[in-house]
Order: structure tokens, then C-alpha cells, then sequence
């Protein structure tokens, strides 16, 4: 089973990806911010991680490079999850070098799902 660390301040958002992704079979947990997300990635090794780019305690940047720091997360993919979804900010994103994918909010549910799929553990 896939597992999947879910991290985003917003609850609303938080709550509807785990709901998502529990639906369709992934096991998905939450965090809330930065420092949750180390913890919890600490404690166990997670398959897939969506990030938001803005959290309150430090930016998802930040976090996705301290997370793969450690060599068990060296190659766990990890998603960026922004608003910004303007013209060149998916590129921007991407080059930072940290993410494997990128997700604009708000959600397209079909989307996300099909996206999700390509990341399913086989």
C-alpha cells in the first residue's frame, strides 16, 4: 500500500487530499507545517509527499530539502502543491531541484487522481 504524507496549513485542503486519497485506496497521513512534517518523516518512511509551498513556519522549499537530506528519502518523491500557478511558476518551481512533480491548487479532483495513480506503490 502506498503510503503518503499529505503536508498543508490549510485544513480544508489537508482534509480533502486525505480524503482523496484514502477513497482511492492510498494510505495518506497530515501535517500541518514544516516542523510536523520532519517529525513525522522521521518516524516513518513514507512512498510520496505533497508539499505546499507556503507554510507558517517555513517555506515547503525548505522543508523538501531537509527531508531529502536524509538518504531514506533520497529518491521518495515529493509534489509541490501552490497556488501559484502562473505563467512560468510550474518551471520556476520545478528547477528548484527538490521536486518530481508539481500540482496547482485549487484541486482538479479527476486530475489529482489520475496524477496520484502514477505514483501508486506497485
Amino acid at each position: 500500500m502506498t503510503k503518503v504524507l499529505v503536508v498543508d496549513d490549510t485544513p480544508s485542503n489537508k482534509e480533502l487530499m486525505l480524503e482523496i486519497l484514502n477513497g482511492e485506496g492510498f494510505t495518506a497521513h497530515g501535517a500541518e507545517d514544516g516542523a510536523e512534517a520532519l517529525k513525522m518523516t522521521e518516524e516513518e518512511l513514507y512512498d510520496l509527499i505533497l508539499m505546499d509551498l507556503k507554510l507558517p513556519d517555513t517555506d515547503g522549499i525548505g522543508v523538501t530539502r531537509a527531508i531529502k537530506s536524509n538518504c531514506a528519502y533520497k529518491d521518495v518523491p515529493v509534489i509541490a502543491l501552490t497556488a501559484h500557478a502562473m505563467k512560468g511558476d510550474k518551471e520556476r518551481i520545478l528547477n528548484e531541484g527538490c521536486f518530481d512533480d508539481y500540482i496547482s491548487k485549487p484541486i482538479d479532483m479527476p486530475e489529482f487522481i489520475e496524477r496520484m495513480e502514477k505514483y501508486r506503490a506497485k
